[in-house]
């Protein structure tokens, strides 16, 4: 079996990386929010952003036998849903219209999945590289 990504699935996970997170931050800059509100909800993102990685970076060492502690591991999934619920209670008591609330919440949702695949076509492809890279030399 090919691990290897196919283009059109590199293709779709960079597209909705970029849409949830150009929809979420275009959505944040024409916002009629305080600037200190728009800090949050950049920080939440980016903060989702990095806690997705680090969840399919984990899980994905340990699936290749790779150490991770436990403590790393159960911090990434903690910071995961620690982001999620912070998005949850800051749209829960935004003063702002609930088709604006799912805007935020599906944006959102879509930016972690996009970074999830990303992270895992990335390094999928890198262990193509090195399969073939090993292959050439034996």
């Amino acid at each position: 079996m090919n691990p290897k990504p196919s283009n059109a699935f590199i293709a779709a996970s960079w597209v909705a990386l970029g849409a949830g997170m150009l929809g979420f931050l275009v959505g944040l800059w024409r916002a009629e929010m305080q600037l200190n509100e728009k800090g949050y909800y950049f920080t939440v993102l980016m903060f989702g952003l990095f806690a997705v990685i680090s969840v399919q970076k984990s899980v994905r060492d340990r699936l290749e036998g790779i150490p991770v502690t436990d403590i790393y591991y159960g911090l990434s999934w903690f910071c995961t849903i620690l982001a999620i619920v912070l998005l949850v209670v800051g749209l829960w008591n935004a003063a702002i219209l609930p088709s604006e609330k799912g805007y935020y919440a599906f944006s959102f949702l879509l930016a972690l999945f996009g970074a999830i695949a990303v992270q895992k076509n990335t390094r999928d492809a890198k262990v193509v590289v090195k399969k073939d890279a090993s292959n050439s030399q034996g």
